[in-house]
């Protein structure tokens, strides 16, 4: 199985586990940077994750990447629509329903 290394020295096996990959992103660089963590400082990580990775894996982690991608989409538009239709219900509750002022 493949590795790849972090500018930090952690090293990473390649075995396709996406949240792998993102749980070391965040404690190698988020926690060491004590959440001061810039987008340039973890794109910096993240090219050079994907620039030690051969063309199987990279296609490997962006279809995961991309299928997790879409269930967090997904997950966040029916999240929305159920603040909706709750904060709907909420603003119906303040009289009694068919009479009128």
């Amino acid at each position: 199985m493949r590795r790849v290394r972090l500018t930090t020295g952690h090293e990473l096996a390649l075995d396709g586990d996406l949240l792998g990959i993102l749980e070391a992103l965040y404690r190698e660089v988020t926690l060491k940077h004590q959440l001061r963590v810039s987008f340039e400082d973890m794109m910096h990580e993240i090219e050079g994750l994907v620039a030690q990775m051969d063309e199987e894996d990279r296609k490997r982690y962006l279809v995961e990447s991309l299928f997790l991608n879409s269930v967090t989409y997904e997950n966040e538009m029916l999240d929305a629509y159920m603040r909706k239709l709750t904060a709907t219900k909420k603003k119906g509750r303040g009289r009694a329903a068919g009479r009128s002022l």
